[in-house]
């Protein structure tokens, strides 16, 4: 099936660094944005929405970067980067010779590429899907959303190989979907709602370019976490951020593919921290407090009893109840004691 949309040419160059795709993907390369002249000094931010985003708590996780971070420690691994906040952060800060980063969603790391590769090709999509959207009425808006949330399944399920279509189908659905979850179905096919944003910038070019530019040093890969050891060496700032653990039974929201986070997964987790501290490399691990719901629940605690668990206030932001988006204490776990800025 042939998505409705914009043809692509299909002159392509695959020239990715590591290891391959998690389908054979195409790109067509860059042929008019300087990717080399990049204004070290010009900040990005996450170009889209992501349920446990860290843009909130930047200001607590800085303190835990590494005082030696663009010398010293000059390389810099995010192995579960979702929607990237402490990756632009760094990049719009730090001068890093090389970064590795990583993610099990497929279409979330094409994404990443078709911005690293294609970034002219996706803001022309962008701009033509962000015309048609907010020129619609409500009800005209709600069929063009599920039109194209179902382009977007027929794409998750390989119908279509249009991967820079794809890609700024996923932008739009995130910027327009019921509080920019990223949840799918136990087929893998995303079944978030519309939302009711009444102006949502679908397509933010300055944005989406810089970034193309601060990408440029970037490995991106779609693997498993553990998949990034190689890589991790005593020059190495690591940042963790999984899947929280639920603070209560109703609160668990893990579904950004169709696997599960669970308690096993937590704990191979933490062995694998461990083995990523050994390396010398500085590690900080983000999860949730479970002793927000029992104060005598002391998962986290034992689990990470080696290193350094540090308590922060965070404010919950996804809730189907407003009245339950109150303030929490979120973990942020390091390596050493050395590793802050304080």
């Amino acid at each position: 099936m042939k998505l409705k949309g914009l043809t692509i040419n299909n002159s392509v160059t695959e020239k990715f660094m590591g290891t391959s795709f998690c389908n054979k993907n195409k790109f067509i390369e860059n042929t008019t944005l300087n990717l080399s002249t990049a204004n070290n000094h010009i900040n990005v931010k996450p170009f889209i929405k992501w349920a446990g985003g860290k843009s909130a708590l930047l200001e607590d996780i800085r303190k835990f970067y590494p005082n030696n971070l663009g010398k010293n420690i000059n390389k810099y691994c995010e192995p579960f980067v979702g929607g990237g906040a402490v990756l632009f952060d760094i990049l719009s800060k730090y001068n890093i010779d090389e970064i590795y980063i990583s993610d099990i969603n497929n279409e979330l790391i094409n994404v990443y590429k078709t911005i690293k590769f294609n970034v002219l090709q996706l803001i022309d999509i962008l701009s033509k899907i962000q015309n048609e959207y907010i020129s619609l009425d409500t009800e005209k808006r709600k069929e063009y959303y599920y039109l194209k949330r179902d382009e977007f399944n027929d794409y998750i399920s390989k119908k279509t190989d249009d991967i820079t279509y794809g890609s700024a189908l996923f932008i739009f659905l995130n910027r327009t979907c019921f509080n920019g979850l990223y949840r799918v179905n136990s087929k893998g096919l995303f079944n978030v709602p519309i939302g009711s944003y009444k102006n949502p910038k679908i397509c933010d070019e300055y944005n989406l370019k810089n970034i193309s530019a601060k990408l440029k040093n970037v490995n991106i890969f779609c693997a498993k976490y553990d998949k990034s050891i190689d890589f991790i060496d005593e020059n190495t700032f690591v940042y963790f951020d999984p899947p929280y653990r639920p603070i209560t039974e109703t609160s668990s929201f893990t579904s950004y593919d169709k696997s599960d986070f669970g308690d096993n997964e937590q704990i191979e987790l933490s062995k694998y921290y461990k083995k990523a501290s050994e390396t010398g490399a500085v590690c900080v691990l983000s999860n949730s407090d479970p002793k927000n719901a029992d104060k005598d629940d002391n998962f986290f605690d034992d689990l990470y009893k080696d290193f350094n668990i540090n308590r922060i206030k965070s404010k919950r932001r996804i809730n189907s109840n407003a009245i339950n988006r109150g303030n929490v204490s979120e973990l942020l776990i390091t390596s050493n004691k050395e590793n802050s800025n304080d």
